[in-house]
């Protein structure tokens, strides 16, 4: 009985949900990428950008030396690092082939999967992380809302600039574990922020490398180098390396109508229509850069505070609001042909399977197949399938779902799919500056 009174709230939710988005649905094609939405390549600092370029390949930012930005987030694997669930902290290698480092056993899988990295770097790109937790607000300090405790201590011109300084003080992802490094001790001890915090300890290592301080200076002048410093040369770096505005579908905008194949066109038709992927994949980059609960099955450790440890709720760990339970961001769909796996949990590892799960949320949810996750083989305390075998926690998510089922052939997927390969700027592997083959640490890059 509790099982088919949850699935029936779950079915009323979704329907009155998609009468909404059906009513709200833009059937026009946006705008295309032009100097005037997207920032212009001329005001580039190529210095700022070949700096951020070796601290994000440089495992100096870490607590232990031996995790870079790239790891997660690496060209190899379209700015993710082609898991599920990412191996931190701990390990040694990229993508599949992570294993642990003799003696660091990490503590636990990263609780979401990496999240690419495309076109982060555009205006309209101002909420960061799965579930918002960086974001541009106007009464926040200095401009940009970031988790208590770890507030800005200076301006930052982008929510991105300011999402780059979270992973450097987290335990599994980049810092360490408490007894490993001062860094990590200070983050145990949720001293982030001021003088001998975790950034400034980091900062204080940067710039203690003489090729380091003399970039910086070249750039800053001869002033202490602080967080943000570091903040905005990979930030600056990432809008440069991961942009995706050149694809098939951006040819279209332009007024190429033969870009596009006529499968592809078949397939825009949907996307806008039918298939309502549009409701939420909206605008340039396909994104309302809003939350939505579309019931993607929750795999490993979970996040969320106070609770059974393979919980997530989404949203809801950041606004605190009951009504944004299980919702996560709307992710662009630009080059997402290579950005598997696919959803908060990285539970789905073909672009089909998750479009499928589109289809039919329920039906996804409830009858997932634990064969299609890519994990690497490490045995954790955790239970990896603790949410899935949680009836009560499973049901909560069923619940949440405001994805009605939508019927279509799999000709009409076909289509879909084609025009989701669309939006593959295949220029982008020609333009990337690429792998540095060393960095100023002297510390090995993984290539």
């Amino acid at each position: 009985m509790m099982l088919r009174v949850s699935i029936m709230r779950a079915w009323v939710t979704a329907v009155t949900l998609s009468l909404q988005a059906t009513l709200s649905l833009a059937n026009d094609n946006p705008v295309a990428v032009t100097r005037a939405n997207s920032p212009s390549p001329d005001m580039v600092n190529m210095d700022s950008v070949l700096l951020g370029r070796d601290l994000f390949y440089d495992p100096i930012l870490s607590g232990n030396r031996n995790i870079a930005c790239s790891t997660c987030h690496h060209p190899r694997f379209g700015s993710g690092d082609g898991m599920s669930l990412s191996l931190g902290e701990g390990g040694i290698g990229l993508g599949p082939d992570r294993v642990i480092l003799r003696g660091a056993e990490p503590h636990a899988r990263i609780p979401r999967n990496a999240p690419a990295l495309w076109n982060l770097g555009e205006k309209e790109f101002t909420v960061m992380f799965h579930d918002g937790r960086v974001e541009i607000d106007e009464t926040a300090p200095f401009g940009i809302k970031m988790p208590a405790g770890r507030e800005l201590e200076r301006a930052l011109p982008s929510a991105l600039a300011a999402q780059t300084i979270l992973p450097l003080q987290s335990p599994d992802e980049m810092s360490g574990q408490s007894g490993e490094n001062p860094v990590a001790d200070a983050v145990a001890a949720d001293h982030i922020r001021g003088p001998g915090g975790a950034w400034d300890l980091l900062a204080r290592r940067i710039e203690s490398l003489p090729e380091y301080r003399a970039r910086f200076y070249a750039l800053n002048g001869n002033q202490p180098l602080h967080i943000t410093d570091i903040a905005m040369v990979l930030a600056d770096f990432i809008s440069v390396e991961f942009s995706a505005k050149k694809s098939p579908y951006d040819a279209f905008l332009m007024g190429n109508s033969g870009a596009l194949t006529d499968a592809q066109k078949r397939g825009l038709a949907l996307f806008q229509d039918k298939a309502g992927c549009a409701a939420c994949h909206s605008g340039t980059f396909q994104t309302d850069h809003g939350f939505h609960a579309i019931g993607v099955p929750q795999i490993g450790p979970g996040k969320q505070p106070n609770m059974a440890g393979y919980a997530d709720r989404g949203r809801q760990y950041v606004s605190g609001d009951p009504d944004d339970r299980y919702r996560f961001r709307t992710p662009s769909l630009r080059n997402i042909a290579l950005t598997a796996p696919y959803g908060h949990s990285g539970a789905y590892p073909t672009l089909e399977a998750m479009l499928r799960h589109h289809l039919n949320p329920m039906e996804g949810l409830m009858r997932y197949n634990r064969a299609q996750v890519r994990l690497h083989s490490v045995n954790f305390d955790a239970d990896d399938w603790g949410a899935l075998e949680d009836q009560e926690e499973l049901l909560n998510i069923a619940e949440g779902i405001e994805l009605p089922p939508i019927t279509l052939t799999d000709a009409e997927i076909a289509d879909l799919l084609s025009f989701l390969n669309a939006l593959t700027d295949t220029e982008s592997d020609k333009t990337r500056l690429g792998v540095p083959e060393s960095v100023p640490s002297d510390l090995p890059v993984e290539n």
